[in-house]
């Protein structure tokens, strides 16, 4: 079964509707554990500000993820704000990560999918790969973006310079200490976000691997339903494990290869 098949098989239209409440989950996912971190760390209680701060860079990914995708249930400019404030906050420019995921989807782990290259490293490889995937993000987006793209990846670019040159100027230490946090998970990113999901999946259609397991996908905010995202990139995030069940109902046949 091809990838049109496989859409064809499953409903998922209306999965693309998100109600006030759900909006409202994606939206602000990231911020209670942004908020906890920074307390934590302001008081200097690094070590225990360290997991808030890996949950922050993760809802943080799931919802600049949506933001991609035009999933967040809010218009061009709300969006367009989400990306730019994850940007300063994560320490990356978001709009250049958007533009290598979308040709990500476009070009799915050939020659011209910049975002994919780690796929098919060995995991430590991936791991080493990860400060030249961050600089081929933002180059590739300077390189083939139109102008749209490459004016808010100066501006993100800019406003972070200016937030770490305030934050180590004026020594600010909880910050310092999140600015240092986000760059770690930002070179990390080759790994994570990519290997993790696929890898050794070059000669399967679907490109991608899934997560099965409550508490695993409670635990990863649902960032592992990977094969799902792929085959209808337009469902949010907090609908994919109704999509996966979906799936599984119409099409228990299909090789779903586990993430971990």
């Amino acid at each position: 079964m091809n990838h049109i098949e496989l859409i064809k098989a499953v409903e998922w239209k209306d999965l693309k509707k998100l109600s006030l409440k759900e909006m409202l989950i994606e939206n602000n996912i990231s911020l209670p554990w942004l908020l906890i971190s920074l307390l934590l760390a302001y008081n200097e209680y690094y070590w225990l500000a360290l997991p808030f701060s890996g949950f922050y860079f993760l809802t943080a990914l799931r919802q600049v993820h949506n933001g991609f995708h035009n999933s967040l249930g809010t218009g061009k400019f709300l969006t367009w704000l989400s990306l730019y404030l994850n940007s300063l906050t994560m320490m990356a420019s978001i709009h250049a990560v958007k533009f290598n995921h979308i040709r990500h989807h476009k070009f799915c782990l050939s020659e011209e999918d910049y975002e994919g290259k780690s796929a098919s490293m060995k995991w430590y490889e991936a791991i080493l790969y990860g400060p030249k995937h961050m600089f081929l993000i933002h180059h590739i987006t300077l390189k083939k973006a139109n102008k749209t793209y490459r004016k808010n990846m100066f501006l993100e670019l800019t406003s972070i310079a200016i937030i770490i040159f305030l934050v180590f100027y004026f020594q600010i230490h909880f910050l310092m200490y999140h600015v240092l946090v986000m760059i770690f998970g930002e070179l990390l990113m080759a790994f994570f976000a990519v290997w993790t999901v696929h890898h050794d999946t070059h000669e399967d259609h679907n490109l991608a691997r899934t997560q099965r397991g409550f508490w695993k996908n409670k635990l990863t905010f649902s960032m592992f339903y990977h094969m799902e995202h792929h085959l209808f990139p337009a469902v949010p995030t907090i609908k994919l494990p109704e999509l996966a069940e979906r799936i599984d109902r119409r099409l228990p046949e299909l090789n779903k290869k586990q993430t971990f």
